[in-house]
């Protein structure tokens, strides 16, 4: 145990810093998706697609990548996903085409799978009643995309697309040198020597693993949706500019990332399942709320924070669920298809979305259809681990 104590904080942050960097990465095209749309003519369907697009591989990604974490370790892994990244990142900074962005931009969601990495890696570093408190702060790293929200539009106005994603990874590079130096996987930690098929096989056999999977794709996939479609909605909608709308939609994930360990946290204390169940009752209200277009700027500020809090309380308790559920051994591989629903969740919402306001001009149906899903997964919630209340 004093081992753990040992490096607890130091990989806990390294992991952390990974996960807020590759993040940022992986929401790129987000917050430009303006831009691509006035410069290539793309229709709100598109628009949708182009920003849906490194969603897709982050999240299937995630399967692979979490049963390659149980036998490689963090400390590996870690470094292979920035040094990887990089590759997509520069040729989604040159890309000159739709076509072309949307190969770049597929690709691009490898960035997105350090999260399967992140979860297992951590949980090895401490004892089970605080992983609900490790795993809500190596989460918070999702805050990189508020940084990508609010900084990436800036840059690109300064120094240009080009040059962003050269900065971006040239970033990926340095800090992937700096966790083979510094990282260290848990003393604690194991390699599964399974092979990987029958592991993953044995991982849907395990209850947990669905229900968890539902829930993460309702709360991260929220998250993941509206931070990535936000800056397209917001200008859309209330007619933001670009950088405008990727201020608030910093401001969106940012009220996420600080709900996200507060949720870890709550579910070590008073349980995992009445934090979820807080949280779905509040993405259903507020998902109502939205739908009646709420007027600048208080009242539409106010209304997308309180969801993204809701959904970052809810995405906390998803995992520290998942650390009581799940024997230490096999949390690799449960995560990565646990993350992979939590992608999957993100990856549809703009893709409907945009169809919706294709068809409607509005997006009420798709706020109404994410109320009635918040309720089903409320009351699913409720039955299945009512002894767990």
């Amino acid at each position: 145990m004093s081992d753990l104590r040992h490096g607890q904080v130091r990989n806990l942050v390294l992991a952390t810093v990974v996960f807020t960097l590759t993040f940022w990465a992986w929401n790129l095209i987000g917050p430009l998706s303006g831009s691509y749309s006035r410069l290539l003519g793309l229709s709100p369907t598109q628009t949708s697609m182009l920003v849906a697009i490194p969603v897709l591989v982050g999240s299937l990604g995630r399967i692979p990548v979490g049963v390659l974490t149980d036998r490689l370790g963090g400390r590996v892994m870690f470094p292979v996903i920035c040094f990887l990244s990089i590759i997509p990142v520069l040729l989604v900074g040159w890309a000159d085409s739709y076509g072309a962005l949307l190969l770049w931009g597929f690709l691009l969601g490898v960035a997105g799978t350090s999260f399967a990495v992140g979860i297992p890696f951590v949980n090895a570093w401490y004892a089970p009643e605080r992983r609900g408190f490790a795993t809500g702060v190596f989460g918070a790293g999702m805050g990189g995309t508020a940084l990508s929200a609010f900084f990436t539009p800036r840059l690109v106005e300064w120094i240009g697309r080009g040059a962003t994603h050269v900065l971006m990874a040239v970033m990926l590079a340095v800090l992937g040198v700096v966790v083979l130096l510094l990282c260290r996987d848990s003393p604690a930690w194991q390699p599964s020597v399974a092979p990987a098929l029958p592991r993953m096989r044995e991982a849907t056999r395990i209850t947990a693993t669905w229900q968890c999977a539902f829930l993460y794709a309702v709360c991260f996939g929220g998250f993941v949706a509206f931070s990535t479609y936000l800056p397209t909605l917001l200008q859309n909608v209330y007619a933001f500019v670009q950088t405008e709308a990727g201020l608030r939609t910093a401001g969106f994930s940012i009220a996420a990332v600080v709900a996200r360990p507060v949720g870890g946290i709550l579910s070590d204390r008073v349980g995992a399942v009445r934090v979820l169940l807080a949280s779905l009752a509040g993405t259903a209200v507020m998902a109502l709320v939205l739908s009646f277009k709420p007027p600048l700027e208080f009242a539409a500020g106010l209304s997308f924070v309180l969801m993204a809090a809701f959904l970052g309380l809810g995405a906390g308790g998803v995992f520290a669920l998942v650390a009581k559920l799940v024997e230490p051994s096999r949390v690799g591989t449960v995560t990565g298809l646990v993350g992979a629903a939590g992608g999957l969740g993100g990856y549809f919402p703009p893709v409907v979305m945009g169809a919706i306001y294709t068809v409607t001009s509005a997006y009420t149906i798709g706020y109404l259809l994410l109320a009635a899903t918040a309720l089903a997964a409320l009351i699913y919630t409720g039955s299945a681990f009512r002894d767990r209340v």
